[in-house]
């Protein structure tokens, strides 16, 4: 996944909605229905609905329907890869402004 640039951009697309921010932060502390997604926002049900899908669609999140409650679970893997492309542009900033900092050091 980490290597696929538009699942990348999803994830990051996902996340740029504070209400979807919100789910997955609640979602971090274990699965939880839509409705339960739903309680904290300011918006209807049937707004809430559509924001699991698109957080499933870029990984982010799996569902799975019984019945008639949808379940939503936080896919681990995904946020480890948003983590890892996150920290390899930060250490190569790093890098850079180390390097920077030794050569303004020695002028």
């Amino acid at each position: 996944m980490l290597h696929d640039p538009a699942q990348l951009d999803l994830m990051f697309q996902a996340l740029a909605v504070p209400a979807r921010r919100q789910m997955v932060d609640r979602l971090s502390r274990g699965p939880a229905s839509v409705s339960q997604l739903a309680k904290p926002l300011a918006m209807s049900l049937s707004a809430v609905v559509q924001h699991p899908n698109l957080l499933e669609a870029s990984g982010l999140v799996r569902t799975q329907k019984i019945g008639r409650v949808r379940t939503c679970q936080i896919e681990r893997k995904a946020l480890r890869a948003a983590e890892h492309w996150i920290n390899e542009r930060r250490l190569s900033w790093e890098r850079r402004l180390d390097r920077r900092g030794d050569f303004l050091a020695e002028s």
